[in-house]
């Protein structure tokens, strides 16, 4: 599907000097992806801390060591130019990487956003020369500078400070450590990936949204309660969008005990889009150090999950096809395979209800857990960007320059996070998901359907003649989730890329009219019984209640209803709330379950089904416990409806949830007590 795209300044000039180049234009190819390996730039983290999921590319011949060829994509060059493209290699050349008018071109985005939006990017320890890698980027590009004397960019300690910032304060300092003790060497090392890891947010960031807003929150060092400290920073500061590229296995397991992370509050943020990186080591990492479990905090409902593909561009530089990022392979051979999207499903956290209503949702093989991921973006690093970082050795090259092709999802969280943010924000969602899977259903164009691959299990030797997995599909997706969804592309939703990739901003914007996409204000937040909130005030609490899971509460009790009513599309339920006299009762001490009466207005006649649920907490975790439920014919306008029993109810807090045949559901939330 084609678009009218804004080119950059940068991208009408390449077009501009395709049409003048004389006959006999001359096309340069990148080199086959054999010409190089790939590594982490952050090793294995310690138990109780995360892993940033960048991935570097590394030349391994003559040719890739000269950047004598673009990475990525084909160029093409006059016959009769003195300087062919990477004769002298440069970054804007393509010789490095990915240019920010290639993801552009590739994922037909806009210049600017809608409205003033800020991107803040969580990452651990510091980045000493983080602003001023960020110049030499938006030098090489032609970008519009962002900087802290323009108010575009800050950079912050996890408390909200711009002083104190964590270690390394100076690249000194970086260096000293890394010829100190064994401690400070290993410190240094772990910093010196996380270096890398923050200037390929950032620019990634840049690149895709230029005039955004830029706060980079960096927690102490990669403890799991560091950067989720970070994380609430970043939203109390007004982030509209989070990027978080890092994460760790949800689960791990010894001597048959299993023990899990547990669920925080700090990604529990209604109405700020927080992306998270999939993960780097394919279907619930089985590449990895830490097997059987997808990565956390991608596995919670609350994110949005962001898995990884390998982006392939025409000659013009536009969207020609992605499949599934899986380069992964037995280890032991000369040239081991190293990287595939992460995902699969959750050991421990329920799916949300829009994602259980996807098509195809039973053929992907999760049950009522949760799947990974939702979304998904460019990640292999054959394809990744062009990123410049000073700090750290990693992005040094034979000729001193310090460019370097990054990839991983951790290129692929900021680069969604940041078309939410070109596309306005949440536009007042609670969870962003939501809008992503009802846009997959009602206007499946707005999204590059990622039909071909796996991020399953390959036990097979690494391909190095072709730098690929060294299994196909069907065998990844066997010996990976026996060929189910969760871990094998195909037609719709799948847990490898989820809904697809972006094609525009449309499937980033909620459905018109709110059709769909999460209630706001009163229709959501009851607030307490004794005094109903609006939504904002609800969002400042400092323990909100997770979102909404999918557990299935008991069997409904049915009140009479009347004739069957044929469902129409679309069915609309809205302005839920509570009565005055039940809020009055459950004002009392223990309130009965016959007092609870509620009212909602409907579009039209349908049967409504209702659910009451009780917030518990077993084995240290948060989930919704059924309480009651039941159906009603809802007439078209208004309609008060109480649930039957005589059963009391305990202080805590409730959510009840409508939900029509053919339409989505509303909920609110309230406490007793």
């Amino acid at each position: 599907m084609r678009h009218t795209v804004t080119l950059s300044p940068a991208a009408v000039l390449a077009a501009f000097a395709l049409l003048c180049a004389p006959a006999g234009a001359q096309t340069l190819s990148p080199l086959p992806a054999s010409d190089y390996s790939v590594r982490s730039v952050c090793g294995e983290p310690a138990r109780g801390q995360a892993a940033c999921l960048a991935m570097e590319l590394v030349p391994e011949t003559a040719a890739a060591r000269a950047h004598s060829h673009p990475l990525g994509m084909t160029i093409k060059a006059g016959a009769e130019q003195a300087t062919k493209p990477c004769e002298t290699p440069t970054a804007v050349e393509g010789c490095f990487g990915l240019r920010p008018e290639d993801l552009h071109e590739a994922y037909a985005l806009p210049d600017a956003p809608t409205g003033t939006q800020t991107i803040a990017l969580v990452d651990a320890y510091n980045d000493p020369t983080a602003q001023a890698d960020l110049k030499a980027y938006d030098k090489e590009f032609d970008l519009e500078e962002c900087t802290t004397a323009n108010r575009c960019f800050a950079q912050i300690n996890q408390s909200g400070r711009e002083s104190d910032l964590p270690f390394p304060k100076s690249t000194v300092e970086l260096e000293e450590h890394a010829s100190g003790t064994r401690s400070e060497r290993a410190e240094a090392e772990a910093a010196e990936g996380w270096t890398v890891e923050m200037s390929l947010d950032i620019e990634t960031a840049h690149a895709v949204c230029e005039s955004c807003k830029i706060v980079l929150v960096e927690a102490t060092n990669p403890t799991l309660s560091n950067l989720e400290t970070a994380e609430d920073t970043a939203v109390s500061l007004g982030a509209n969008e989070v990027s978080n590229s890092w994460g760790s296995p949800e689960c791990v397991e010894e001597k048959d005990l299993v023990e899990c992370i547990p669920r925080s509050s700090a990604f529990d943020h209604p109405g700020t889009v927080i992306t998270v990186a999939a993960g780097d080591s394919g279907y619930e990492n089985w590449d990895g150090a830490e097997k059987g479990f997808a990565d956390y905090p991608a596995s919670l409902p609350d994110v949005v999950a962001v898995g990884g593909t390998r982006l392939k561009l025409s000659e013009a530089g536009t969207w020609e096809d992605e499949t599934v990022w899986n380069d992964g392979g037995k280890e032991g051979t000369s040239y081991d395979g190293d990287g595939a999207g992460g995902g699969g499903c959750s050991k421990q956290f329920d799916a949300e209800l829009w994602q259980t209503e996807v098509s195809d949702w039973s053929s992907v093989g999760c049950g009522k857990h949760r799947a990974v991921a939702d979304v998904s973006a460019d990640a292999d690093p054959y394809t990744g960007i062009a990123v410049y970082d000073s700090s750290s050795t990693k992005c040094e090259d034979e000729e001193g320059a310090h460019w370097c092709t990054i990839g991983g999802t951790s290129l692929a969280s900021p680069l969604i996070a940041s078309v939410f943010a070109l596309a306005g924000g949440s536009g007042g969602v609670n969870f962003p998901s939501h809008t992503l899977y009802r846009n997959e259903t009602l206007q499946p164009s707005s999204l590059h359907d990622v039909t071909e691959g796996s991020n399953g299990e390959c036990d097979l030797p690494f391909e190095s003649k072709t730098g690929t997995s060294g299994c196909t599909t069907a065998q990844e997706a066997a010996a990976g989730c026996s060929s189910h969804l969760s871990c094998l592309a195909g037609p719709g939703y799948d847990g490898p890329s989820g809904v697809g990739t972006p094609d525009g901003l449309a499937a980033f914007v909620p459905p018109a009219g709110g059709d769909g996409t999460e209630p706001t204000g009163a229709e959501e937040e009851a607030g307490s019984a004794k005094n109903k909130e609006s939504e904002s005030a609800s969002r400042s609490s400092a323990s909100p209640p997770p979102p909404p899971s999918s557990s299935t509460p008991p069997a409904p009790v049915v009140t009479t209803p009347g004739p069957t009513i044929a469902p129409q599309s679309p069915e609309k339920l809205s302005n839920l709330e509570l009565t005055l006299k039940a809020i009055a009762a459950l004002n009392t001490d223990h309130p009965r379950l016959k007092q609870l009466a509620f009212s909602f207005t409907s579009s039209q006649q349908t049967i409504v089904r209702a659910a009451l649920q009780r917030l518990v907490t077993k084995h240290r975790h948060r989930r919704w416990q059924g309480v009651g439920g039941l159906e009603l014919a809802a007439t078209y306008g208004r309609n008060t409806q109480s649930f039957g029993g005589h059963a009391l109810l305990g202080r805590g807090t409730y959510r009840l949830t409508v939900k029509p045949a053919n339409g989505a559901a509303r909920s609110l939330v309230f406490r007793i007590g």
